[in-house]
């Protein structure tokens, strides 16, 4: 059973879950730097805390399966999901994804 209605709709979730992802971690970061640096106030940490910890979960999830749909290597996955440590990292994954073709209709099932 497939994950998504069509590929390019879990290409297309799949991209956007990636670049939230990075924003919220842009976010968070600008957040941590006013909470530690600036004004010595939290609400940055606050608001883009949960929302990146969503959309974490979120990319996690839309990763695997993607990952099942167009058939990635486990190479590949393990890539995908170590990505979204890295603060904007999600954002490159994305586009060598795209690059790659690994985010082109898959094979038929056999």
């Amino acid at each position: 059973m497939a994950a998504f209605s069509s590929p390019t709709t879990g290409a297309l979730v799949f991209r956007a879950i990636a670049i939230a992802e990075a924003c919220s971690w842009a976010g968070l970061l600008i957040g941590m730097f006013f909470k530690y640096v600036v004004v010595r106030d939290d609400i940055g940490v606050t608001v883009f805390g949960p929302i990146h910890g969503v959309l974490f979960l979120a990319y996690v999830v839309i990763t695997l399966m993607v990952a099942r749909e167009f058939r990635w290597s486990a190479s590949t996955t393990a890539l995908a999901l170590v990505a979204s440590i890295p603060p904007l990292a999600t954002l490159w994954f994305e586009r060598r994804a795209r690059r790659n073709g690994q985010l082109s209709v898959p094979l038929a099932a056999e």
